[in-house]
């Protein structure tokens, strides 16, 4: 009988590890991106959240935002260049990576 461990496949991960942080705990700490996600939002209509697995203090801690410059950002970072290291600033009304 065959083993599943013969089988090659690779168990996908689709959920992130951690307990959620607010995005205001962490502005201005450098943090490190492990992934994201980009779904539609549940709450506004024709918009989306961004979820991000970071980690922070050694932790691993999962952050979501609807933040457009941040999603419009990340969408730009090749995924070979994960985990990356950044800071979440608030410019004027706007958060970005720096």
């Amino acid at each position: 009988m065959t083993k599943f461990s013969d089988l090659g496949i690779e168990v996908e991960v689709t959920h992130f590890a951690g307990k959620s942080i607010k995005i205001d705990e962490i502005l201005n700490v450098l943090i490190k991106v492990h992934a994201y996600k980009i779904e539609p939002s549940k709450k506004k209509v024709n918009s989306d959240y961004l979820t991000l697995q970071i980690e922070i203090d050694d932790r691993k801690r999962v952050v979501f935002t609807g933040a457009t410059i941040l999603i419009q950002t990340i969408k730009k970072i090749p995924k070979d260049k994960f985990p990356f290291t950044t800071t979440i600033v608030k410019r004027n009304e706007y958060l970005e990576f720096t």
